[in-house]
């Protein structure tokens, strides 16, 4: 490490502001995010089960146990402020209200599926959700989504662009410049990084330096960041509230470093024995985001358990009619291959 390193992880430390304290959620609020997260959960398991039957190929990537990250994100911002993202990426589509039938038929390789069976699990796109990806190449959005905050501040338009990747992406070069262009040209841009804790299955803590501080990252390049409760959507909602209303008033970048986990595999192949029973246990026990609202619905909004019984009925009901359609649509036809391929200039 250089003479000068410590000083710049002290300046982070010296002007990166606490992350605010949830605020408390009304009724309405608290039942917006629990049916959210119960339809990403809902529909993550689904899909485990059309793999495992064979309905599904290639690669999958369930977003089990992160669900708090990406809806208290979609809460704080604005619409039309853009999401982009990794190949983790179901349950953002879902959050930004993309319909579960043309994201299920996509993972089928359907001709209704959001990129006409063509992308699979990896690679979707939804405009008019602002959605831009799903993307398979490791930290390769982070620039993209730079671009797209780049246009925001060239048309003046004041959306701001929300760019996730994990803890293991975060170690790229690709990051890094990004970071320096963003910083120097203060664009409209949130760094969310979604710390699992495992990449592709390395531990964070053998993987990356000052791997308890990533959101200081930034300060280099002179961007501010926190480190959140990824697993607390009202945590995840008041950091998301700060960072965008940064970006939004010209001050440039922010990064947010999710504290998160999930519960399966990296992948539908990965057997995931670099961690323990017991430990993916006990984070299900004591710290899973959907239980915590649950929870508070029953606790402080005087709701019943057989109210949100209802309520996953209906979730489970939307989840199955989207896995009925994605078996049943038809494959898209051979021509597809030659559409979409390249833009007139």
């Amino acid at each position: 490490m250089t003479a000068g390193a410590p000083t710049a992880v002290a300046s982070a430390h010296a002007t990166n502001g606490e992350a605010p304290p949830p605020t408390p959620f009304t009724k309405e609020e608290d039942l917006h995010a629990y049916r959210e997260m119960l339809l990403i959960r809902r529909f993550e398991e689904k899909a485990g089960q059309l793999y495992g039957m064979g309905h599904i190929g290639g690669f999958c990537h369930l977003y089990i146990g992160q669900e708090a990250v990406v809806v208290g994100m979609q809460m704080a911002i604005a619409e039309g402020d853009q999401v982009i993202t990794a190949y983790r990426e179901h349950g953002h589509m879902l959050a930004t209200g993309m319909d579960p039938k043309g994201v299920m038929a996509e993972l089928t390789g359907r001709k209704g599926g959001y990129s006409r069976g063509k992308g699979g699990s990896m690679h979707m796109f939804s405009k008019t959700k602002a959605f831009y990806g799903g993307h398979g190449i490791v930290g390769a959005q982070v620039p993209l989504g730079a671009g797209l905050a780049f246009a925001n501040k060239y048309r003046g338009d004041g959306k701001v662009s929300l760019t996730y990747f994990g803890e293991g992406a975060a170690n790229q070069g690709q990051v890094y410049e990004t970071f320096n262009m963003a910083s120097l040209w203060k664009l409209p841009v949130i760094f969310i990084i979604e710390n699992n804790r495992y990449a592709m299955g390395t531990a964070v803590e053998r993987s990356a330096a000052l791997s308890e501080e990533m959101y200081a990252r930034g300060a280099a390049f002179g961007i501010p960041g926190e480190q959140v409760d990824g697993m607390d959507v009202r945590a995840v909602r008041a950091a998301g509230e700060k960072a965008a209303a940064h970006a939004r008033s010209g001050e440039g970048p922010y990064v947010l470093e999710m504290k998160t986990y999930r519960y399966r595999g990296h992948s539908m192949s990965d057997p995931a024995k670099y961690r323990t029973r017991e430990e993916v246990t006990q984070t299900r026990e004591e710290r899973d985001p959907i239980e915590r609202v649950r929870v508070r619905l029953m606790r402080d909004h005087d709701m019943s358990e057989d109210e949100l019984k209802g309520m996953d009925k209906t979730i489970r009901a939307t989840v199955n009619e989207s896995a009925e359609f994605a078996q049943n649509d038809p494959e898209p036809d051979p021509s597809e291959l030659w559409t979409d391929v390249t833009v007139e200039a």
